[in-house]
């Protein structure tokens, strides 16, 4: 799996922060990582982007980012208001596949869901992800909502015919609701694929040495972690 595509059912779902839980978990493991963020929105041309956090939290991992504009809305509107040359999917595709030549895994990190525009031609993630012919991991809510969130992305991934490495919740509350702990069963069935972790909530505000210590325990082995879905589902049931 040298390169991973990592997309989110919306924003604001902690895709960031569980971009840097599967770096630092792939870091542990001694593999060398890069993180390209595809395209960067609402920050300024001084401040810390997405990809930047990712190396704070995970480590050295090496960072990059094909375009940031000012505005924070969805990369080809933001574009389109800055004046500024939109992203395209080729030219992501292009920099990841020239970043895995040097890394052992590339770390492709999209814009909200994976049906965010880039561009006036209607260009997404996905596209991205096809070119590239990469998996993609979803990073899902915890909470009410989720499951229709997730089988809409599921089922578009599928009609792409795209590989569905499977799905992370990217905060996992500390007393989670009857909703929340259903979902821990329910959403492999929706998503079709599996569970592959559950980060806690306010994982991204922990000091980087206890975040890139505990990272592995939050991701299943396919991401190079420990987190088991049985154990957690027994856990969480209560």
């Amino acid at each position: 799996m040298p390169v991973l595509v990592i997309t989110g059912t919306d924003t604001e779902v902690g895709k960031t922060v569980t971009t840097a839980a599967v770096a630092a978990a792939a870091l542990a493991a001694g593999r060398s990582v890069a993180v390209l963020k595809a395209a960067q929105t609402g920050v300024g041309p001084d401040e810390c982007g997405d990809a930047d956090e990712v190396a704070r939290l995970a480590g050295p991992v090496t960072a990059a980012e094909i375009a940031r504009f000012p505005e924070p809305l969805a990369p080809g509107t933001a574009a389109r208001r800055a004046g500024m040359a939109p992203v395209h999917p080729p030219e992501v595709a292009e920099r990841a596949a020239k970043l895995a030549t040097e890394h052992d895994l590339v770390l492709v990190e999209g814009a909200g869901g994976l049906l965010v525009r880039f561009d006036a031609d209607g260009g997404t993630l996905a596209d991205v992800a096809r070119l590239l012919d990469a998996p993609v991991l979803v990073v899902a809510r915890a909470g009410l909502g989720t499951l229709n969130s997730t089988e809409l992305t599921a089922r578009e991934l599928r009609r792409r015919e795209l590989e569905f490495a499977g799905v992370v919740i990217g905060s996992w509350p500390g007393d989670p609701d009857l909703a929340t702990r259903c979902n821990v069963t329910d959403l492999p069935g929706v998503a079709g694929a599996p569970l592959l972790g559950a980060l806690p909530a306010g994982a991204g505000a922990l000091p980087p040495t206890e975040f890139r210590t505990a990272a592995p325990g939050w991701l299943a082995p396919r991401l190079e972690g420990t987190w088991d879905a049985e154990t957690f589902r027994a856990r969480e049931a209560r």
